[in-house]
């Protein structure tokens, strides 16, 4: 899978792209993530990547030529033709579990990295295939939802993780948030883990696990634990 990022700060990635389950799926070939600098498709002495606002206005506004050729040469370079391209804004559509499995199948991402203001209207229009909101609050721009993004759908592509259940068994993919989780000593300050989990009844650990998902999801998520009884 490729993903080309297109941001006027590339250098924010590289701690993101150096450590974890990212890193190793780049060093497994499994993904391909490439950093594009916007300002290397200005055409201006000054790399200027945004200006004023047409009708007035606070702040300033990304212009179209820069993010048109650099979405351009990402397509026009080997395997990128078809690349779905995305643009990271607080008024795209909310981000989920759901929405990263379905990108998961895409073989070729190219995500806009907003700033300032926002992008002129004619780059939504006719160069973005969709826009994505990682929550209902605003940053300074779109690289951390990048990152983000990046790293929940780089865990989701087959042989990034090194179980391929973890994926599945994890808060939201089953619908809940996921259950309590226990690891040695089995009792620490006196707060002792429930025996169920040291009894090896797989059947009941299952059945408790749920029963504490469920219990875990109505607290916290009330709406997603109504939706999945809904659904079951």
């Amino acid at each position: 899978m490729r993903f080309d990022i297109i941001s006027v700060f590339p250098e924010m990635f590289a701690g993101v792209l150096d450590c974890g389950i990212i890193r190793r799926a780049r060093q497994a070939g499994l993904v391909d993530i490439r950093l594009v600098n916007l300002r290397d498709f200005t055409s201006d002495r000054h790399r200027s990547v945004d200006d004023r606002p047409y009708g007035g206005g606070e702040g300033m506004v990304f212009i179209p030529g820069p993010l048109f050729n650099a979405v351009e040469s990402c397509r026009a370079s080997e395997g990128g033709a078809n690349g779905k391209v995305v643009f990271l804004t607080p008024q795209g559509r909310l981000w989920t579990q759901e929405t990263a499995e379905e990108f998961a199948a895409v073989p070729h991402l190219i995500l806009i990295c907003g700033r300032y203001e926002g992008v002129d209207q004619r780059v939504i229009d006719h160069l973005v295939d969709m826009e994505i909101s990682i929550g209902d609050f605003i940053l300074s721009g779109g690289e951390i939802p990048a990152m983000a993004l990046l790293d929940s759908v780089v865990r989701l592509i087959p042989g990034a993780l090194g179980c391929g259940e973890s994926a599945v068994n994890e808060s939201f993919s089953t619908g809940l948030l996921d259950y309590p989780q226990y690891t040695r000593p089995a009792e620490y300050r006196g707060y002792a883990v429930p025996e169920v989990l040291l009894s090896g009844d797989h059947a009941k650990i299952e059945k408790w696990r749920k029963e504490k998902a469920f219990e875990k999801t109505m607290r916290v998520r009330p709406e997603l634990a109504n939706k999945w009884s809904t659904l079951n």
